[in-house]
């Protein structure tokens, strides 16, 4: 069976809102919601099939894109490859030139819409931003969270408390802490025993590849609307990650650190042949800051997630 090139894209308006239409009941997975595109005709460019069918479709011109995830799906019937786009500009007003129903979205409410199964990574990565901090070790608990206050200020919206010298029941009480300093600001992820997890049910929480390899044949640990992650350095832990239902990674490290001096780094053309092969969105982990993001987009990562890259000055 071929797999079908599809072009798609998440739009986003000025105010930061989402454009999803509804697939007509007669369609493949019809009376779902999707995110705007269609196929790419053989020989055809991607960037230039999603902007012809973004006019056809919707009647606009896109001005800037980039690529946001691809993802290989397995229906029942028929085997997709959707290569999603991120449309920061365009011109024109989009309105269904095909009758189809559009509705503007913020990035949080994604998940109250039904989607066909495909496009559950695509959610992730619409949701997800390009930087996901990480807390350095061996702080005291009001530097820790001075600095994770002083981070969501300044516009941080993921942040994983990392503390991996902590005992458990500090950890447990900076956590608390840390959920009320980011409510309605920024998303936690906590790490620890998945024993915690009831505990803190407004956080995610950052799988260990040790976790991963322990617990990923028994699947998701946490309810949907929650979000899981995992750290991977390899193409198995990236299946382990895929069997556990994660929303998102972390691959590292792609270059060498001082946290982690001996680990070999993976390197950007590594790193880029194994995110083709998993199809949700992937976090660069290892020496990389804010000046590696689009290079990290360019080879299809979510963005990049560091410690010191991005811990403000307390």
């Amino acid at each position: 069976m071929k797999r079908v090139h599809v072009a798609a894209a998440v739009i986003r308006g000025t105010d930061g809102k989402v454009l999803i239409a509804r697939r007509a009941d007669s369609q493949h997975q019809g009376g779902l919601w999707e995110f705007p595109g269609g196929k790419v005709e053989p020989g055809e460019a991607v960037r230039d099939a999603l902007a012809r069918e973004l006019y056809e479709e919707l009647g606009i011109v896109v001005s800037a894109a980039r690529p946001l995830i691809q993802i290989k799906h397995d229906y029942p019937d028929k085997q997709v490859l959707l290569d999603v786009w991120e449309v920061s500009s365009f011109t024109g007003e989009p309105h269904g030139a095909e009758g189809q129903p559009l509705v503007w979205v913020t990035s949080r409410a994604l998940a109250d819409y039904e989607f066909p199964a495909a496009n559950q990574p695509i959610v992730a990565a619409a949701r997800l931003p390009g930087e996901y901090l990480i807390t350095p070790d061996g702080l005291e608990t009001p530097q820790m969270l001075q600095g994770i206050q002083k981070a969501v200020a300044g516009g941080i919206k993921l942040v994983q408390l990392r503390a991996p010298n902590m005992y458990d029941p500090k950890y447990r009480d900076v956590a608390v802490d840390a959920v009320g300093l980011c409510a309605g600001k920024a998303q936690l992820m906590l790490k620890g025993p998945f024993e915690w997890l009831g505990d803190f049910p407004a956080a995610g929480w950052h799988a260990t590849s040790a976790q991963l390899r322990k617990h990923a044949a028994n699947g998701r640990p946490l309810p949907a609307d929650r979000w899981l992650a995992a750290s991977c350095h390899n193409a198995e832990e990236l299946a382990l990650a895929e069997q556990m239902g994660v929303d998102f990674v972390t691959l590292s490290p792609i270059q060498k650190t001082q946290t982690h001096p001996d680990a070999q780094p993976l390197g950007w053309e590594q790193a880029s042949e194994l995110i083709k092969g998993f199809s949700k969105p992937v976090f660069l982990l290892g020496g990389l800051g804010p000046a590696e993001r689009e290079r990290a987009w360019d080879i299809g990562a979510q963005g990049v997630a560091g410690i010191r890259a991005f811990w403000p000055e307390v």
